[in-house]
């Protein structure tokens, strides 16, 4: 692929078509089929372009193996659950939670399997990566295709990356943003030219309440509606750990991430990842509408502590060099502190239950 393929490409459907919607151009960016980001490449780690809580330390898998296991015995331990990964990167947070699972044995032996991932070369890593545990991976393009049946579901770092429309706020209304070409032939942002109608009726006051030329950015809520659906279902659990917001509100958020640096979201389309950040109220919505308990959300922080992390970091040490030690402890700072190096205070971890599941692991008080 040349560099500028998905440009000449996303050039060709404006020009035909007119300017875009901004969720039309992320999902170019992120998921066509021959020129999208995640279509060609391994993004993840040093050589890539970021790198995920799972990939800083076994840990974070190896919690969510156990609050896995503990979500199994509370759904009243069912023979067969299907575990569920959405978009598993490197397949690392799976095979660390598989194997601090066997701690339980029995939970081990009731877990199928079931990995929703799109790209294929993440695929191929995925398979590399699971392919020293004794169990069947089944792969899928989407949630919908997983079975039905008991269901504990983990997606880390999965929603930020799902297509997000932004809105302007003008004098008329909100106006859909939008990815058009400049006089010069260059992508530009810009702004359909009629309001969508009513659509201050669907928002949250705070969001109606936002000056003119404030941007309000929001989901489709299917995958949300179709997480919670599926948990209240099949008596089971989803956990979902990812940057964003507490409450709906006004901001741009979308970023682009080229080589662990910032880049320009219109800037060579296909070859930088495109995100936003997750708004957890308009999730939480979603699956209340459906009926399903929703717990937290929480900073990651918290939820990591909570599960016994700073004590995993101290039984690691018990058996480490001390440039092994040094590791661990900076591990340990980065998935549950702050600031700009930490991220226990930007992620954030919410869980969607069967109503009957009154209280999930990690998120007591």
């Amino acid at each position: 692929m040349s560099e500028s393929a998905l440009e000449t490409e996303i050039r060709r459907l404006i020009r035909m078509a007119g300017p875009m919607p901004v969720a039309q151009y992320m999902a170019l960016c992120l998921s066509h089929p021959v020129h999208g980001y995640y279509s060609n490449r391994d993004p993840l780690g040093a050589a890539g372009d970021f790198t995920t809580a799972p990939e800083v330390s076994q840990m974070f898998g190896e919690l969510l193996g156990v609050w896995a296991a503990a979500v199994w015995q509370l759904m009243g331990s069912p023979a067969s659950v299907r575990l569920v990964e959405l978009g598993p990167g490197r397949g690392t947070m799976m095979r660390d939670a598989l194997r601090a699972a066997k701690v339980m044995p029995d939970f081990r032996a009731a877990i199928s399997l079931h990995l929703v991932e799109v790209s294929v070369v993440l695929q191929r890593r995925q398979r590399e990566t699971l392919g020293e545990i004794d169990m069947p991976a089944h792969w899928h393009a989407a949630l919908d295709e997983v079975p039905d049946g008991p269901a504990i579901v983990l997606a880390n770092e999965f929603f930020d990356a799902l297509p997000v429309h932004q809105m302007v706020k003008q004098e008329d209304g909100w106006h859909e943003r939008v990815v058009g070409l400049a006089p010069d032939d260059k992508l530009i942002f810009g702004l359909a030219p009629d309001p969508v109608p009513h659509f201050d009726s669907l928002v949250e006051p705070r969001v109606r309440a936002a000056p003119v030329g404030a941007i309000y950015e929001w989901r489709p809520e299917s995958l949300g509606l179709g997480l919670a659906r599926r948990v209240v279902r099949g008596n089971g659990a989803a956990l979902v750990i990812d940057y964003g917001h507490l409450e709906s509100s006004p901001g741009d958020t979308l970023q682009a991430i080229g080589s662990h640096a910032f880049a320009d979201p219109l800037a060579t389309p296909g070859e930088i990842d495109l995100t936003a950040h997750v708004d957890f109220q308009a999730l939480a919505r979603s699956a209340d509408s459906m009926e399903a308990r929703v717990h937290g959300p929480i900073s990651q922080g918290d939820f990591l502590r909570r599960l016994g992390i700073e004590e995993r970091a101290t039984a690691l040490k018990g058996n480490a060099t001390e440039q092994q030690a040094r590791d661990i402890d900076s591990a340990l700072a980065r998935l549950t502190g702050g600031g700009s190096a930490g991220m226990g205070e930007l992620f954030k971890v919410m869980a969607f239950s069967h109503p009957d599941l009154r209280q999930l692991p990690g998120f007591h008080t």
